[in-house]
């Protein structure tokens, strides 16, 4: 029988579909022929699995060879199914035994030399491999990225020639050695480098507790940016298998995350000249943008009016929902998106308006046009509005002070009030249903008739007002957990829907 039939992943969006490597010998002028939509780099994988079977001193068979990828309607890419095709032909012409392909995935690049070359997309792969209960053997060079998996046989290999040892019985081949993780905790920037600011630490800390989205305002040079950075420092740490998505979407997008602190939440910062595409992702073979890379963690947008507002329109949809969907004439594919909004912007085009120390030299039409590049619905979607005011300079030369606090302690804090919003809802307060805020957001006879009034004389939409009782919910699990709404919380949460 001149069968053989290997197992390997292709990649779509964060996920790993299944692909089923059918390869057939049969008589004729030699030749090999891919079929099952491969793309360009696959239909080239014929040639260089042919060089490398040869130089890894095994026999090419001088026949006609036949590779199948299925299912057939699935494009495939990359050279992620050379080792795959490589071991079918192998196996087809009786050099590899065919009983040990039916229980393991094949992943990795070939070199002419024989030597395997990292993929992208290993961990999405190994997720669903996990799932069927399969081995999988990858590069070696996706060794540290494959022991994030646990209960997975992941095996790694550098070239061809060791896999078809193993296959033999000849060697075991090893297994990645995970690297130590630091359990998410924070080095980075502090919060106690920032001076005063008491009102945005405040908000800086709700938004950490509650998973809320913010808006920083105020003059260049007081501290806008140096907030949002340590943001991270306070955030809880990730959970395994929210690490393990935002870990999968950095795989996807062929970058390499730090290893030794993938519990970490992500901070992106594009700049303001991104596009569209670059902020959602997109392209021709859909690749995760900068809100899927920020997935479970911090998109900060640094000089918010300085952005395209057609970049800017895209995020109200990924906000609300969580996720992105591209979508292409050829395919189409979805990548997760939930991510903290935090912007940063000047109140005026010179910078100064409402500043004592410095006049403003923008007129009443230059300060509405700068301010209109941001859609009301954008801003409706922007739990906190915070102005961030210029601290004195006797205060910035000063000793720091207990308000002063340094991001171990605000983070402690932070921890405790998040572990009430699990417990109750399973998920931060931003994340709630309306179900569930009308459970947990229990106002009394009293606090909603003055809710309702201070909603009627603000003019806020119902987004608004479901916004407004999350951020009023997390202030209370700050405030000790109080299961109904007290006035003040409603207010301190009113406050922030200024602008």
């Amino acid at each position: 029988m001149s069968l053989a039939v290997t197992l390997s992943r292709a990649q779509e969006g964060v996920t790993a579909p299944q692909v089923i490597v059918e390869v057939h010998l049969s008589g004729g002028l030699p030749c090999t022929n891919i079929v099952g939509l491969p793309e360009a780099a696959v239909r080239e994988a014929r040639d260089r699995v042919r060089v490398a079977i040869q130089n890894t001193a095994f026999e090419y068979p001088n026949r006609r060879v036949t590779v199948n990828l299925a299912p057939a309607e699935l494009p495939k890419d990359g050279g992620r199914f050379d080792l795959a095709i490589a071991l079918g032909i192998l196996a087809a012409s009786g050099q590899v035994p065919r009983e040990k392909l039916d229980d393991c995935e094949f992943l990795g690049e070939l070199a002419l030399t024989g030597s395997l070359r990292s993929v992208s997309g290993v961990l999405p792969a190994l997720l669903r491999a996990r799932s069927r209960g399969r081995r999988v053997v990858v590069p070696r060079e996706n060794a540290a990225e494959a022991a994030l998996v646990p209960d997975v046989d992941v095996r790694v290999a550098d070239t061809l020639a060791e896999v078809c040892g193993w296959l033999r019985g000849a060697h075991e081949l090893s297994m990645p050695v995970g690297i130590p993780s630091d359990g998410g905790a924070e080095d980075g920037p502090d919060l106690a480098d920032v001076r005063g600011q008491l009102q945005a630490r405040r908000a800086l800390e709700i938004t950490a507790v509650g998973s809320h989205h913010l808006l920083l305002i105020g003059p260049p040079g007081t501290g806008k940016t140096m907030l949002a950075e340590r943001l991270p420092g306070i955030l809880p740490p990730m959970s395994e298998s929210e690490a393990l998505e935002t870990c999968a979407v950095l795989s996807v997008a062929g970058q390499t995350a730090d290893l030794a602190r993938w519990r970490r939440r992500p901070f992106r910062s594009p700049h303001h000249t991104a596009s569209a595409v670059a902020l959602v992702g997109g392209g021709s073979y859909p690749r995760p943008g900068e809100i899927s890379l920020a997935h479970n963690g911090v998109l900060f947008l640094d000089e918010l009016p300085e952005f395209s507002r057609h970049v800017l329109e895209v995020l109200r949809e990924p906000m609300e929902s969580g996720h992105i969907m591209i979508s292409r004439a050829a395919r189409q594919s979805t990548f997760p998106a939930q991510f903290q909004l935090v912007a940063a912007m000047n109140p005026c085009p010179c910078g100064y308006v409402g500043d004592p120390s410095r006049r403003c030299q923008c007129t009443p039409d230059q300060i509405q046009r700068y301010r209109s590049r941001i859609s009301g619905p954008l801003l409706d979607r922007i739990d906190l509005c915070v102005e961030v005011p210029p601290v004195p300079l006797a205060e910035l030369g000063s000793p720091r002070s207990e308000r002063d606090e340094d991001s171990a302690t605000v983070r402690e804090r932070v921890l405790k009030a998040r572990r009430q919003s699990l417990m109750r809802a399973g998920r931060p307060n931003a994340e709630i249903s309306t179900r569930e805020l009308e459970r947990d957001c229990a106002l009394g006879p009293a606090e909603r008739r003055w809710f309702e009034t201070a909603l009627e004389r603000l003019g806020l939409s119902a987004r608004a007002y479901h916004r407004v009782l999350r951020v009023a919910r997390t202030i209370a699990d700050l405030d000790g957990g109080a299961a109904l709404l007290e006035r003040e919380h409603l207010a301190e949460a009113l406050q922030y829907r200024r602008l």
